[in-house]
């Protein structure tokens, strides 16, 4: 179910619960880490620097748009259980 929060869109699961690709996301290496918030933003830390990017995202399906607060733009998809964002492969941190 597609939520609107004022001008940002995301996605929650069924009952109101957080889309299932809310948490954090981190490449193999452990280098980047990019945390999906329940609320539509996302953090991402890079070499230990916190917070290197932040923005909002959507997700239709499972397809992402991001919107940094920088002004760029990114697209990411999620396949069998791993986000492919631009060039980045990141897993699911349990």
């Amino acid at each position: 179910m597609l939520l609107t929060l004022g001008l940002l869109t995301t996605t929650t699961g069924s009952g109101g619960a957080p889309h299932p690709y809310v948490g954090m996301w981190v490449t193999a290496d452990g280098r980047i880490r990019q945390e999906l918030l329940p609320d539509g933003r996302y953090e991402e830390a890079r070499d230990g620097r916190e917070r290197a990017y932040t923005g909002r995202y959507t997700v239709t399906g499972s397809h992402l748009d991001y919107f940094d607060d920088a002004g760029f733009t990114a697209t990411g998809d999620v396949r069998d259980g791993v986000l492919y964002h631009e060039h980045l492969v990141l897993y699911r941190e349990r």
